[in-house]
């Protein structure tokens, strides 16, 4: 019965006269994105799509942080906090730099976090 329901539901979602509106199919064909854009913006939301790397996204909105810093906030181990830090690193994500023995962490575009917070207040109003 549930899947008949389904199949009544998804049947109501679509049009029941085959037609469109040319002008305005054909002007949001002309301002769509690239689909190399596409799939780079698909692959960059797949990397924030990682409840780690989010976390460090909004530690590293605070400062530069060494990665022992990270690991503790992630109450990862520090071998687990590099892997993650070396993906954001990798998409141009973070800066790093070393000190001595130490490795400290940053956005390389603190636009990033701003982005995120404001995701953040969209997801807490839905």
């Amino acid at each position: 019965m549930m899947k008949t329901q389904a199949k009544a539901n998804a049947g109501e979602e679509i049009c029941k006269i085959v037609c469109f509106n040319e002008e305005l199919v054909n002007d949001i064909k002309d301002s769509m994105i690239a689909e190399a854009e596409l799939q780079d913006l698909a692959e960059f939301y797949k990397l924030l799509g990682n409840p780690s790397r989010l976390k460090i996204i909004f530690a590293l909105g605070k400062g530069e942080l060494c990665v022992c810093d990270v690991a503790h906030i992630l109450g990862l181990s520090i071998p687990a906090t590099s892997q993650q830090l070396k993906l954001l690193r990798q998409r141009g994500l973070l800066g790093h730099r070393n000190d001595g023995r130490m490795s400290y962490y940053s956005l390389a575009k603190p636009r990033l976090f701003e982005a995120i917070q404001g995701d953040v207040a969209f997801v807490e109003k839905s």
